[in-house]
């Protein structure tokens, strides 16, 4: 195991006064910011349509979570002692979850809406582009002929962008 891995796989001293209590929650509360900062620009590119440069916020945006999982943890292993030393800690750091929880959920929703209308541009030029390869015939009845295999042929989309 790296030394990385092995200093977040450590277990997290436990808070003995209300300072360390605090520092604690602090970390917590820093570590939502730093992500909120994050999830909040991603939207507003993805919004705006600049995919790419949403992109290139992934590594800093998963260091962060990484960061913020962490900190959820040792928060949960000590939250007795937690609300022991500071019980008015515990009720602020749910009130900041909650709006932390709210901002992502419009993230998500920005990511869905993006992938969803990507998804029907994608469909819609290939639509169109079967409709064009598909020969105009018809049969003795009178009705379209349904289009052969040969003339079905899927279009490749790369993903990177």
């Amino acid at each position: 195991m790296n030394a990385p891995a092995q200093r977040a796989s450590a277990p997290a001293a436990i808070p003995a006064s209300p300072a360390a209590a605090r520092q604690l929650a602090g970390e917590l509360v820093e570590a939502m910011s730093a992500l909120l900062g994050i999830i909040e620009r991603e939207t507003e590119l993805v919004r705006a349509g600049k995919l790419k440069e949403a992109m290139a916020l992934g590594a800093q945006k998963s260091e962060l979570s990484r960061r913020y999982v962490g900190a959820v943890g040792r928060v949960k292993a000590n939250q007795k002692i937690l609300s022991q030393c500071a019980p008015d800690l515990l009720p602020s750091l749910h009130r900041h979850h909650d709006t932390f929880r709210a901002m992502l959920q419009v993230n998500l929703t920005v990511l869905a809406t993006a992938h969803a209308v990507s998804e029907n541009i994608v469909r819609g030029v290939n639509a169109e582009m079967q409709r064009k390869n598909i020969p105009n015939t018809y049969t003795a009845a009178g009705r379209r002929a349904a289009p052969g295999p040969r003339h079905i042929t899927p279009i490749s989309v790369s993903r990177s962008l």
